[in-house]
């Protein structure tokens, strides 16, 4: 099943925060989610609320997979909170499921009569609970706020880059958002470093799109759309100009045919399928990137995709079993693309 960019959040992290917002933070969380700019942020609003500066240091207790122990988390929470009223607790990607069935229980007794004085929050970026233990899992369920952070939609994200290049000093027009956007993915962790790498080279008030191109290296799966947007536009010597983008970039060539092989097969899928709902859930796209993936489709011919599949999987095995010049079997599969769409 695709993942959905989230227009709105979970219910989890909306009770957390109409909590942080009425400044009475419960007292167990699990904060987890692909987007972790916003779990972060998040866990820093509730250190905020929860600490005082001169004796944080004593009520915040953080254990991690290196110090993790049922005996060390049963101190932190007994532990009476220094000259404040309460104490924070967290417990960093540690796989609780993994513990004995006897340590387990021991930790379901814990999380079922957590003391008024504290706040235990568990965090991760991919939470995968193993629910056929289900007692761990119900007290977990049953206790625990849980609050998850996905990627935002583009309208959201927009206005978020706007806002954030407002805090730099800067202006940025709707459009050029969308362009970041492209070119970055949805992670606002690093749209925040790109947009504050951008602010910091342009010498204008307003962002332009030179800025933007001057400072920021574009993900693969954005620069493999451009060379499949060249091949459909039958621009070929744009295809291998964006090829060697990558080069550039340095990122090894396995990786590279496997982003354009994986293209290949969502075109393919989108001639077969004709249904962007679909497409996004067999093939995992985002909600913008079906729609994306549908239209460029439409610019070939199923016969090009079949053939555009074959030809990836040929390049596949000879990457994996010649000793020739890898960057040099990529440009061979950009060049017989490139014949195959000049035939459609």
């Amino acid at each position: 099943m695709a993942k959905k960019q989230a227009e709105v959040q979970s219910k989890g992290a909306d009770q957390l925060l109409q909590d942080l917002k009425q400044k009475s933070p419960g007292r167990f969380y699990v904060l987890y989610g692909e987007e972790d700019y916003l779990c972060r942020h998040y866990f820093g609003q509730l250190k905020k609320q929860l600490l005082e500066e001169l004796t944080a240091d004593f009520n915040f207790h953080k254990l991690t997979v290196e110090t993790f122990s049922l005996e060390l988390l049963n101190d932190s929470l007994e532990t009476l909170p220094m000259m404040a009223d309460r104490s924070l607790i967290q417990v960093d990607e540690v796989d609780l499921f993994a513990l004995d069935a006897s340590e387990q229980d021991t930790l379901i007794s814990m999380l079922q009569d957590l003391p008024e004085h504290c706040c235990l929050v568990l965090t991760y970026l991919d939470f995968k609970p193993d629910k056929r233990k289900r007692k761990l899992w119900e007290a977990i369920e049953k206790n625990a706020v849980l609050a998850e952070f996905s990627y935002r939609g583009d309208r959201e994200l927009v206005g978020w880059i706007t806002r954030h290049f407002r805090e730099e000093g800067k202006s940025i027009q709707p459009a050029l958002c969308g362009y970041l956007l492209q070119l970055c993915g949805s992670s606002m962790t690093r749209l925040s470093e790109e947009i504050h790498k951008i602010a910091s080279y342009s010498g204008a008030a307003e962002i332009v799109r030179a800025d933007i191109d001057a400072v920021v290296e574009p993900t693969l799966d954005a620069v493999v759309f451009d060379i499949t947007n060249a091949l459909a536009d039958r621009d070929f010597d744009r295809a291998m100009e964006k090829l060697h983008v990558l080069f550039k970039l340095r990122i090894e060539p396995i990786p590279i045919l496997g982003a354009i092989s994986s293209q290949m097969r969502r075109l393919y899928g989108a001639k077969v399928l004709k249904n962007a709902d679909e497409l996004a859930r067999i093939y995992s796209l985002s909600p913008k990137a079906a729609p994306f993936t549908m239209t460029q489709a439409r610019r070939f011919s199923q016969n090009f995709c079949e053939k555009a599949v074959i030809l990836c999987r040929d390049t596949d095995h000879k990457l994996k079993t010649s000793y020739g010049d890898q960057e040099q079997l990529l440009e061979f599969l950009i060049l017989q693309l490139a014949q195959e769409a000049r035939n459609d």
